[in-house]
C-alpha cells in the first residue's frame, strides 16, 4: 500500500512494549462506566416485565411519581413511535424501530427482563420503592422460545407485522422466521451423487452470554439549552449518539457522548440498552441520571448470541475430496428480527474449496432478550456443526484429520461460497504449523481425546478517523475514535512512533469523545488495528511530511532536499553540508516560527480487510464417573498477517479459546417453563476460570501479510472463538467414543450419554 511496509527493517512494530493504559487498570484509576458521578446526581432504575410474553393492558404511574424524592418516571408513552428503519452503525447495525422497542417495551412485553418503565430518583432505595409502586397489569400470552418450536406453523406469534422476507411468493401471513437467507454454487444433487461416503448429522447450541465482567453502565445529563452530555461504557460513542438521537428524535450535534474505560465487550455493548432512557430521564427531571444494571439484569435483559440448530450433510470420495455440503442454520434472533444468521452463513464453509454448496439461514424470533454480537458473529455456531461433520468424514475415511483439511482447503485465489475471492491468505500455512508442533504427536493417556478445527472470520474494515499532534517538547498525541477493548492504544502508538521515528514512550494514544474527533465505527468486526490504524499512519505520514516542510525553511532549502530518518529531518542538499539533522523536538520548538502547531487529522473508510483463519488442537480427559470434562492442552494457530503488538495478538487468541471452552462445556442460558431464566448470575451461568484451562499456546502465522494495510496487519480479535467450540467437541469425540451433538458438553450431559450406551 505505501512505502512503510518497504522498509528494510522496523523499530517499533512487532516488538511488546507495556500498554499505555496498563499501569491506571492494574492500580484501579481507570475511570469505567459506573466510576462516573456528578453534583446533584439522580439513580435510575427500570422495571421489567416478569413475564416471557404479555400484552401490556395499563401503566398506573401516579403512586411513583408521587412519591418523595422521586424525580422522573418514563414509559413508552415519553417516547417517539418511530417508523421502520435500517440505521448503519457498525456491526450493531439493524432496524430502528425495533432497537427503539427493546429499551422501552409498547404493546407488549417479548422476554421476561423486558423494560416497562423507568424511574429516577434521590436514591437507590427510593427508586426501588418507586418501582413497586408502578402499577402494571399484563395479560399473559403464550411463549416460545426454542427455535425449531418457533418455526413451527402453530407457535405463538411475536410480531403480527413480521411476513418472511426472502421467500416466494411473499408470505400473507405473519411468521416468527424473520427472514431466509440462502447461499451456494453447482449442483447439490449431483455433488451427493459423486460421493463414495455421506455423513449426515444435527447440531444445536444454547443462547451464551458474552459475559463481560462490567456491566453496563451510564451518566447522562440533559441540559437547559438542549445540549447533553453521556459517559457511558459501551464499544463506540459514535453508535450511543447515532442512536440515542434517533430513539429519542434529538439532534445528534445536541449529543456529546464520552466514552469510559471498558471492562469488557465482545459485540455485547455495540448496541444501547441505557443511554436513552437514562438522557429520558435527565431530560424530565433536570438533573443528571446515573444507570448501573445488576448482574442479574445484565443476563435477563441483554444480548447473549443466539441458540441454534445446525444440520449438515456432506458428501466425498474415498479420496477425501468432498463433492458436496448441505447447510441448514436456524438462530434465535431473541425478542427481534436480527441474529447472526447472515455471518453464519458467509462463513460456516469457507475454509473449504467445495464445487457443490448449499447453505440456508433462518433468522428466527423468540421470546427471549434480543441478541447482541458476540465475538465472530455467528461463525463459531455454524463452524460447531461443519468442523463436527468434518470429523466424522475424515473417521469414516480413515483420513487424518489435517490431511482430509489439507485436500479441501481454500487457496489464494479461490473463489469462497460465499462470493469473494481469496486473497493473501495462509489457511494452509496454520495446518502445517499444527501438524509439526509438538501437540499433534504426543501420546495420550486413558479417557483422553484430542480433537482439531479450523475457523474462519472475514474482518472488516469501515470508517475511521485519526488526528496526531507534535507537542512543543517533540512528543505526540494519536487521538482516535475507537474504545480500546483489546490493546488498540498501544497499537495505535506503536504504528505511529514507527511512522515518526519516536520512541513509544513518546506517543501518547487517546480515546477521543464524539466532540473532539471525525466520525469513527464502533471497535468491533476486528476492525480497529487495521481501518483505525490505517487512518493513525496517514495522519503520522501527513505530519512527517509538515515536518520536512519546516526543516526546509530552517535551512532554507528546497522540500525535495529534505528527508527523515530516525525521526529527524536529514538536509540532502550538498550546498548546506554543515546543516545537522534536525530531530521533532528542535523543529517543534520553532513550529511558531514556521507556520504553526504541527497536526494531521485522516478520515477514511478503509476496505481490503484481510480475512483470517485458525487452526485449533484441543487434548482432553474425560472423567467416566462425574462426566467432567478437564482441558488438558490447548495449541491455536492463526493467519494474523503482521503482528503490531505481539502479545496483544496472542492475548486475544488465548480470550477465544477461553471463551470457546466455556461455550462448548459449561455456559447456557436456561429457562424454566414460564420463560424466566433460572441462572442469571455467574454462580449458576458458569464461566471458566483460570483453573478451568491449561496454558494456551498461540502461533502467530505471519506468512500472508495484508497488503492493503501498511504493516500488513489482519483483524486478529474474533477468529480465534470460531474453532474452539468444534475442537473441543471433537476432542471429547475422540475420547468417549461417541459423538455429542449436543452443546454445551455438561457432565449430566456426557453422563446420560454413557448410561445411554452402556444399556
Amino acid at each position: 500500500m505505501t512505502d512503510v511496509m518497504d522498509r528494510p527493517a522496523l523499530r517499533v512494530v512487532g516488538e511488546r512494549p507495556i500498554r499505555p493504559d496498563g499501569v491506571d487498570k492494574v492500580t484501579g484509576r481507570a475511570q469505567f462506566g459506573a466510576d462516573f458521578n456528578l453534583p446533584g446526581m439522580l439513580v435510575g432504575k427500570i422495571k421489567r416485565s416478569p413475564h416471557a410474553h404479555a400484552k401490556i393492558v395499563s401503566i398506573d404511574t401516579r403512586k411513583a411519581k408521587a412519591l418523595a424524592g422521586v424525580k422522573a418516571v418514563v414509559t413508552a408513552a415519553d417516547f417517539p413511535d418511530l417508523a421502520s428503519e435500517e440505521v448503519e452503525a457498525g456491526e450493531a447495525a439493524g432496524n430502528l424501530r425495533d432497537l427503539s422497542m427493546n429499551c422501552m417495551a409498547r404493546d407488549k412485553a417479548l422476554y421476561e427482563g423486558h423494560a416497562v418503565a423507568a424511574v429516577a430518583a434521590t436514591s437507590a432505595a427510593v427508586a426501588d420503592e418507586a418501582l413497586a409502586l408502578i402499577e402494571v397489569v399484563y395479560e399473559v400470552l403464550p411463549h416460545v422460545i426454542d427455535v425449531e418450536a418457533a418455526m413451527a406453523p402453530d407457535a405463538p406469534v411475536l410480531h403480527e407485522g413480521l411476513f418472511t422476507k426472502g421467500v416466494e411468493p411473499k408470505p400473507t401471513a405473519p411468521s416468527n422466521i424473520a427472514a431466509v437467507n440462502k447461499l451456494g454454487r453447482g449442483d447439490l444433487a449431483e455433488g451427493f451423487a459423486q460421493a463414495d461416503v455421506i455423513v449426515e448429522a444435527r447440531y444445536t447450541t444454547k443462547a451464551v452470554h458474552q459475559g463481560y465482567i462490567e456491566p453496563h453502565a451510564c451518566i447522562a445529563q440533559y441540559g437547559q439549552d438542549g445540549q447533553c452530555l453521556v459517559w457511558c461504557s459501551s464499544q463506540g460513542q459514535f453508535m450511543v449518539r447515532t442512536y440515542c438521537a434517533k430513539i429519542l428524535d434529538l439532534e445528534a450535534a445536541d449529543i456529546r457522548v464520552i466514552p469510559s474505560e471498558i471492562g469488557g465487550g465482545f459485540g455485547g455493548k455495540t448496541t444501547v440498552y441505557l443511554e436513552p432512557l437514562a438522557i429520558a430521564l435527565s431530560r424530565q427531571s433536570g438533573f443528571p441520571v446515573k444507570m448501573v444494571m445488576t448482574r442479574d439484569e445484565v443476563f435477563r435483559a441483554t444480548g447473549p448470541t443466539s441458540g441454534a440448530v445446525v444440520e449438515v450433510k456432506l458428501g466425498a470420495k474415498r479420496d477425501g475430496t468432498i463433492t458436496a455440503a448441505d447447510v441448514v442454520l436456524k438462530y434465535q434472533a431473541g425478542a427481534f428480527p436480527g441474529s447472526p444468521v447472515g455471518a453464519g452463513s458467509m462463513t460456516a464453509l469457507a475454509c473449504y474449496d467445495i464445487a457443490n454448496a448449499a447453505i440456508t439461514g433462518y433468522d428466527v424470533v423468540t421470546n427471549s432478550p434480543k441478541v447482541a454480537a458476540y465475538r465472530a458473529p455467528g461463525a463459531p455456531i455454524s463452524a460447531f456443526g461443519m468442523e463436527s461433520a468434518v470429523d466424522e468424514l475424515a473417521r469414516k475415511l480413515g483420513m487424518d484429520p489435517i490431511a482430509i483439511r489439507e485436500k479441501n482447503g481454500v487457496v489464494s485465489g479461490v473463489k469462497a461460497v460465499y462470493g469473494p475471492t481469496l486473497r493473501d491468505i495462509a489457511y494452509k500455512d496454520t495446518l502445517e504449523a499444527i501438524k509439526s508442533h509438538p501437540h499433534y504427536s504426543i501420546p495420550l493417556g486413558p479417557n483422553q481425546g484430542r480433537g482439531l478445527a479450523a475457523g474462519f472470520w472475514f474482518n472488516i474494515g469501515g470508517e475511521s478517523t485519526a488526528a496526531v499532534r507534535i507537542n512543543d517538547d517533540g512528543s505526540a498525541v494519536v487521538a482516535t475514535g475507537n474504545p480500546d477493548i483489546g490493546g488498540s492504544r498501544a497499537s495505535m502508538a506503536m504504528m505511529a512512533a514507527e511512522v515518526l521515528g519516536l520512541p513509544i514512550d513518546q506517543v501518547r494514544p487517546v480515546v477521543a469523545d464524539t466532540a473532539s474527533i471525525g466520525f469513527s465505527m464502533l471497535t468491533g468486526g476486528s476492525r480497529v488495528t487495521f481501518a483505525t490504524g490505517m487512518a493513525v499512519v496517514e495522519a503520522a505520514k501527513k505530519v512527517v511530511e509538515d515536518l520536512k516542510q519546516r526543516a526546509a525553511q530552517m535551512w532554507e532549502v528546497p522540500a525535495d532536499k529534505v528527508a527523515w530518518e530516525n525521526g529527524a529531518a536529514v538536509c540532502l542538499d550538498p550546498e548546506k553540508p554543515a546543516a545537522k539533522p534536525l530531530s521533532i523536538a528542535a523543529i517543534a520548538a520553532r513550529a511558531g516560527r514556521t507556520g504553526g502547531p504541527i497536526t494531521a487529522e485522516v478520515g477514511l473508510n478503509a476496505q481490503g480487510a484481510g480475512p483470517g483463519f485458525a487452526v485449533h488442537l484441543c487434548d482432553v480427559e474425560i472423567d467416566p464417573e462425574t462426566g467432567h470434562v478437564t482441558v488438558l492442552r490447548y495449541t491455536a494457530a492463526q493467519d494474523v498477517g503482521k503482528a503490531i503488538h505481539p502479545s496483544y495478538v496472542e492475548g486475544q487468541i488465548q480470550g477465544g479459546v477461553a471463551q470457546g471452552v466455556g461455550w462448548a462445556l459449561n455456559e447456557e442460558y436456561i429457562f424454566d417453563a414460564e420463560g424466566r431464566m433460572e441462572n442469571p448470575g455467574f454462580l449458576d451461568y458458569r464461566v471458566p476460570v483460570a483453573s478451568d484451562l491449561p496454558m494456551i499456546d498461540a502461533i502467530l502465522v505471519e506468512t500472508a501479510p495484508n497488503p492493503r494495510h501498511p504493516f500488513g496487519a489482519k483483524g486478529v480479535g474474533e477468529v480465534p472463538i470460531v474453532p474452539p467450540l468444534a475442537a473441543v467437541a471433537n476432542a471429547v469425540r475422540d475420547a468417549l467414543g461417541l459423538r455429542l451433538t449436543d452443546l454445551p458438553l455438561s457432565p449430566p450431559r456426557i453422563r446420560a450419554a454413557l448410561d445411554a450406551r452402556a444399556k
